[in-house]
């Protein structure tokens, strides 16, 4: 449990870090190492736990929708997260759960990038934290606690998470903000101790 917890953290965090290495640095190496980073933790989660799994396809399959895989770095991160999951295969998930959570990703990729939703505020910060997905999360996640107080409570075709699985994605987001809040700290620290270069 802490480890996942520590995962779905490094992940998030590493995440938004490599984004912004290649997206606002252009700096394709130090964006590699923090994708790796990433990759493994998600890998790792991905390989062992049909929630995860489903998350974070979606959140590939998403952004690959969206056509935010356009960096080699990205790339890169993407061949070698496709690689574990062929090497070691990943456990039984839900094709509607990972529909839903996809087109959740999806729309928050869009509304994102949306520029006529900027002036609106509320719809800005919606899609700015990406709370569609936090939505079918959480509505997956309680419809599995729910299964677990009431055994017959079934979604016909629907694999439901395990509640846990909300907080762990929650501090997924709350690294990944953080990241995106301290990366230009971290970044001019980097270049100061080992010189960092794209």
């Amino acid at each position: 449990m802490i480890l996942e917890a520590v995962l779905y953290a490094l992940s998030g965090f590493f995440m938004k870090f490599s984004d912004d290495a290649l997206d606002m640095e252009n700096n394709t190496r130090l964006g590699i190492i923090g994708g790796l980073i990433c990759v493994a933790a998600i890998g790792y989660l991905s390989v062992n736990f049909a929630d995860a799994a489903t998350i974070f396809l979606a959140i590939l399959l998403g952004t690959l929708l969206a056509g935010k895989v356009d960096k080699l770095g990205h790339l890169v991160t993407l061949a070698i997260f496709v690689g574990i999951l062929f090497i070691f295969g990943i456990p039984e998930i839900g094709l509607a759960a990972l529909i839903i959570c996809t087109a959740a990703a999806w729309l928050d990729e869009v509304g994102n990038d949306r520029e006529s939703l900027k002036g609106v505020k509320i719809v800005e910060t919606f899609f700015q934290y990406r709370c569609v997905l936090k939505i079918a999360v959480l509505v997956l996640a309680v419809g599995g606690g729910l299964q677990m107080i009431y055994p017959h409570f079934q979604i016909p075709g629907v694999n439901l998470f395990q509640p846990v699985t909300f907080l762990y994605f929650i501090l997924f987001d709350v690294a990944y903000e953080m990241a995106g809040l301290k990366f230009n700290r971290i970044y001019d620290g980097l270049k100061g101790l080992y010189r960092v270069r794209g």
